[in-house]
């Protein structure tokens, strides 16, 4: 009997470790079918015949974005949207241009962590920890410095210099997604009742009906 209690134990142990991390490439890539009428958890994948050198490629980052928007900062992605052959890969990039005092707002990434070099500039960055103990780790980074903000955690960066920053972030994921907290808080589709953002906030409804206009 107590081998048979040994043996159910190891078995859940195993599915439990199996389930616990992300399958293995069983091909050389998985260049995503955009036109796919058939539903994955992703991007179905295209005859591997068929697969072309641009699949693999993007042309772009050596560009300055433009930040004259109200956060003064913009993100150009490098994921599975605009390399095909990211597809299953687990991995992105992303550039981020700040003007002087510029930010990149309070956001997170649900199925990633990033890991940030500063490119030019100085960024004051950080990240908060889950509830309870919401603590926040932060730090000013300069050229050649890098930091990291573990998956879906609230982070931010902001330039702290009168010029110009760039960084580069690499992301855990193909496709690692962005909740901007502040857009997803005050803009979302249908609005979050006034009432429960003035609970929460502990603010008059006024002032939230205010920030609810921004967006």
């Amino acid at each position: 009997m107590a081998s048979k209690f040994f043996l159910l134990a190891l078995l859940a142990l195993s599915a439990s470790r199996a389930l616990a991390s992300d399958p293995g490439q069983l091909q050389d890539f998985c260049v995503a079918d955009k036109t796919s009428q058939v539903f994955v958890n992703g991007f179905a994948c295209k005859d591997p015949k068929t697969a072309v050198v641009e699949d693999f490629y993007f042309s772009g980052l050596h560009m300055v974005g433009n930040t004259s928007n109200k956060q003064g900062s913009v993100v150009t992605a490098v994921n599975v949207a605009q390399i095909a052959g990211l597809n299953t890969l687990g991995v992105s990039l992303a550039r981020i241009d700040y003007a002087p005092y510029g930010q990149n707002p309070p956001h997170l990434h649900p199925r990633a962590t990033e890991i940030l070099t500063v490119l030019e500039g100085s960024l004051y960055v950080g990240f908060v920890t889950s509830n309870p103990e919401n603590k926040l780790f932060s730090k000013v980074l300069n050229k050649g410095d890098v930091f990291v903000f573990p998956q879906g955690l609230i982070h931010f960066q902001f330039n702290i210099g009168n010029n110009e920053a760039i960084s580069i972030a690499a992301l855990s994921s193909k496709n690692p997604g962005v909740i901007t907290i502040a857009n997803a808080v005050f803009g979302s589709k249908q609005t979050i009742s006034d009432d429960i953002l003035a609970k929460a906030f502990q603010v008059d409804k006024n002032i939230i009906d205010h920030i609810q206009a921004q967006f």
